[in-house]
């Protein structure tokens, strides 16, 4: 994940960004949520690599499928 994702202090407040650049992950997200493919999405933001993308969305996948007690609980 450490090549895939950045939290630094440092850069944009601390805001999680794609790794070697300063692109905001929840960028990803919006452009999904817009109904945006991710080539559109990599179109715009060139730094991003493919494979950064394919390993946040794997990682939201795992964190959403840990989670789904608690996602149950609250969003049923």
């Amino acid at each position: 994940m450490k090549e895939t994702i950045n939290i630094d202090p440092e850069i944009l407040g601390g805001t999680p960004v794609f790794a070697g650049t300063r692109v905001p992950i929840k960028n990803l997200f919006d452009h999904l949520e817009n109904g945006k493919s991710i080539d559109f999405f990599l179109d715009d933001f060139n730094g991003v690599k493919r494979e950064q993308v394919i390993k946040v969305l794997e990682l939201s996948e795992r964190l959403i499928n840990s989670s789904s007690r608690i996602l149950n609980k609250n969003f049923a």
